[in-house]
């Protein structure tokens, strides 16, 4: 609705200003009228129904086909009675009706509420009355029809368009919204359950440990379904504005991950931090898996003035171009959504080089907001 509404308050103003071109017409010559005092009553109605109608016409969904229809009326009405209650001489000679340019409000009023093909049946029946009510076929009746017809058929086809346009964009909005919580989801299923089955298959820790994790994972993947709140919300825990990435990628070192940061706080909104954290324990993962047994990590925090950079390097087997998205493919998305996908969402970048016997190196970057 929004690309109609300045066109609905175009038409409102046009309606007042028409009025008042026409009782200023008026003024200056109804003492030409046979019967005067009748075009003043018919301005007067004019005048009480444009202002009562004001409020219907700012909107396709207030002005309604009734509004409308008794809009269409009135300009008819007008026309007519200009026929009658004018001097002859005047009407042949090519005198404006009572509504004057006022008629063509109504018009654009059809246009706004259903396009061109009612803005056309409008303008016929306006078109009609004055040729048959007001001075018959004539060159000004024919130009003023042919005006009144390609201005209404006009921004009609035009409203359509920007309706069509609107119903373009909404769709595809909602589609890359859907995207983006499948991508989540997918996101969120990745680093908890698969990781819970990887681990499984590879048959490491014990049963305790395997309980334990599939019943956390249980939990989210059911939190996830539903909609609910995450656990660590649901036990009431304000979640804080700013974390320390330090403390979030520390529990990923080990015997074969080491980490270097600066010695002070790097700190990025709770969201942001968690979600890199996570995309580095991502990298973490895909280490252990495909860099080999022996393979070591190095993860490097670089605190910037306009960003936070996470750089996870390894010394593993590494991989040949085209890899990646061969695995993609192959529907693991480990790169694509958990490292890619969290960075594109957070308006950052994820960067992959790697050599085959050299090792790989991703890099995450986040911009600090507001610098």
């Amino acid at each position: 609705m929004s690309v109609e509404m300045p066109l609905w308050r175009a038409i409102g103003y046009f309606r007042v200003l028409a009025l008042a071109y026409a009782i200023l017409r008026y003024l200056n010559s109804f003492h030409d009228f046979l019967h005067p005092v009748s075009g003043w009553i018919y301005l007067g109605a004019l005048t009480l129904w444009t202002l009562a109608s004001s409020r219907a016409f700012a909107g396709p969904q207030r002005c309604t086909w009734y509004v409308l229809g008794t809009d269409l009326a009135f300009a008819v009405t007008g026309i007519v009675m200009s026929g009658i209650i004018d001097n002859p001489e005047r009407v042949h000679g090519g005198a404006p009706t009572l509504p004057t340019i006022w008629a063509a409000g109504t018009v654009l009023g059809f246009a706004g509420k259903g396009g061109w093909k009612p803005a056309a049946f409008a303008a016929t029946v306006v078109g009609l009355a004055n040729i048959l009510g007001h001075g018959g076929i004539t060159p000004d009746n024919i130009h003023n029809i042919v005006l009144l017809m390609v201005a209404g058929c006009a921004i009609g086809y035009v409203i359509e368009l920007a309706r069509a346009s609107e119903a373009v964009l909404t769709r595809a909005l909602q589609v890359e919204a859907a995207t983006r919580e499948r991508e989540r989801l997918s996101r969120d299923i990745h680093d908890g359950v698969l990781q819970v089955l990887a681990l499984v298959q590879r048959r490491e820790g014990d049963l305790g440990d395997l309980g334990r994790l599939a019943g956390e994972q249980e939990r989210a993947l059911r939190t996830l379904m539903t909609g609910g709140p995450l656990p660590a919300q649901a036990a009431g825990d304000p979640l804080p504005a700013e974390r320390d990435l330090r403390q979030l990628i520390a529990p990923h070192t080990g015997e074969r991950v080491t980490l270097s940061a600066p010695g002070t706080p790097v700190l990025l909104p709770a969201h942001a931090a968690g979600e890199l954290a996570a995309a580095v324990g991502a990298a973490l993962d895909n280490v252990r898996r495909h860099a080999g047994e022996d393979a070591r990590a190095w993860i490097l925090v670089e605190d910037e003035p306009d960003a936070v950079t996470v750089s996870v390097r390894d010394d593993g087997a590494g991989f040949a171009a085209g890899r990646l998205g061969e695995a993609e493919q192959a529907g693991r998305l480990g790169v694509s959504q958990s490292i890619r996908g969290r960075m594109r969402d957070l308006g950052g970048t994820a960067e992959l080089y790697s050599v085959p016997g050299e090792g790989t190196e991703v890099e995450m970057r986040v911009p600090r907001k507001g610098q």
